[in-house]
């Protein structure tokens, strides 16, 4: 019965960690909402860490609190399930270095998709606050794990 039930929760998640990239690659890629339905004819990108994160930051007041809240923490929380998710899916995928290399390639991937579709732009910030979320949705599992163990010690 225990093999049964963790086959079923296997495929739940594989089901559910696909369902999230697609979700990404909507957003990423198609949502009307981002402005993703137009190609631009040049290429746009950013090089340079953190020069994008300190121009939303100092303009936020012309920008708009959504524009920074999207760019800035959007972006962080959109990665923070593949680093929950992941660790489910492979015995292997449970460290953090590999989680959050895992989640630097991912990151990467959408980034050079969209250089090449020219449907929004590369850009190293994008790299770094995506690999940040996946890190930091990895040590929101570890948390629940060890909340889970001390809840299980104490009720058993």
């Amino acid at each position: 019965m225990k093999k049964k039930s963790e086959k079923l929760v296997k495929v739940f998640t594989w089901i559910l960690f696909t369902m999230y990239i697609m979700i990404v690659f909507y957003f990423t890629f198609f949502s009307e909402h981002f402005g993703r339905t137009k190609i631009h004819n040049d290429y746009s990108y950013n090089l340079i860490p953190f020069k994008e994160i300190k121009r939303f930051w100092k303009y936020r007041g012309l920008l708009g609190f959504e524009n920074v809240m999207v760019n800035l923490f959007g972006n962080v929380l959109v990665f923070v399930p593949f680093g929950i998710i992941l660790p489910f899916l492979s015995r292997r995928s449970r460290s953090f270095l590999l989680v959050t290399l895992l989640t630097l390639e991912f990151s990467l991937l959408i980034e050079v998709i969209q250089l090449i579709t020219r449907k929004g732009c590369f850009d190293v910030d994008d790299l770094i606050l995506n690999t940040l979320g996946g890190s930091l949705g990895y040590i929101l599992l570890l948390g629940m794990v060890m909340i889970k163990r001390k809840w299980r010690k104490r009720n058993a």
